[in-house]
């Protein structure tokens, strides 16, 4: 495979990491500002903003597996619309040729909205409650049709929250007292671990015949206060005090059975054992 990885942040560059240990791929990273000396050594970067056509006017030839993993630069709808709608489409237009045959699309679980304590799969209807999920809706939906217009294998991801090293935002938050969380069941998250995560989009990419649809997610949603105070006896801060929800992140029961019916086995199934473990 000649693979681009559209957005090669750290989810991007752990995907090519385990696809450059196969020696068997040319991997190629799309990024505005490609890093020194950091990351897989035989990624092939490449400079460019996938929200300005003309930066790229010189992908390599011969693509055939597009991975799309770009993140907003900030939380707002301009934002998201650039990256996900018109990023998307530059970059396969910038990218396309006869030998392309698949595009792997990472796009998240905030595309269901709330479902209380309801299990969730990738049958049931999306219902984003901000303007994140409604544009990633619409992403899925442009790049299924334009798949099947082209006859090309496309794979839309939904991610779960991820977490892992360097990713201490909530970890800090708990330990210095400034996390809150509702009473027991009555909000419920979802995680998945960056190795995981990753390891999930390259077993998909690589699948003879995957579905259209994945929801990429560990093996135990949780209660939020349930993690949270396993978090705080772990890092020794205090147990979050009662608090609301946070908004616009609805709570679900997500199901991998999907993802593991394909075949694929988590490092990380609980995220406990994973926080706990560093």
């Amino acid at each position: 495979m000649r693979i681009l990885i559209a957005g090669c942040g750290d989810l991007g560059t752990h995907a090519a990491q385990i696809l450059l240990d196969k020696k068997e791929h040319d991997v190629f990273g799309i990024r505005r500002h490609p890093p020194a000396g950091e990351g897989p050594h035989d990624i092939q970067w490449i400079e460019a903003d996938l929200t300005d056509p003309a930066s790229m006017i010189s992908m390599p030839e011969g693509i055939t597996h597009i991975i799309f993993a770009a993140a907003p630069n900030e939380r707002t709808e301009q934002a998201y619309r650039a990256t996900y709608i018109q990023g998307l489409q530059n970059v396969i237009e910038a990218a396309q040729s006869p030998a392309l045959e698949r595009i792997v699309f990472i796009s998240s679980t905030a595309v269901y909205g709330d479902h209380g304590q309801d299990w969730v799969d990738e049958n049931t209807p999306t219902n984003p409650s901000a303007f994140n999920g409604r544009i990633l809706c619409e992403a899925e939906n442009w790049l299924t049709t334009f798949g099947h217009q082209n006859q090309l294998s496309t794979i839309s991801l939904r991610l779960s929250g991820i977490y892992g090293p360097n990713r201490n935002y909530l970890l800090e938050r708990i330990r210095q007292g400034l996390a809150v969380a509702p009473k027991s069941n009555e909000h419920w998250v979802n995680r998945i671990h960056i190795e995981d995560a990753a390891a999930a989009v390259v077993h998909i990419l690589e699948l003879p015949s995957p579905c259209s649809l994945y929801v990429v997610t560990d093996s135990t949603p949780l209660p939020m206060r349930a993690l949270y105070e396993h978090l705080a006896r772990l890092v020794g801060g205090p147990i979050p005090p009662e608090g609301s929800s946070p908004r616009g992140v609805g709570s679900k029961r997500l199901s991998n059975a999907r993802l593991i019916d394909s075949g694929f086995s988590f490092k990380w199934p609980d995220s406990r054992i994973a926080y706990a473990a560093g």
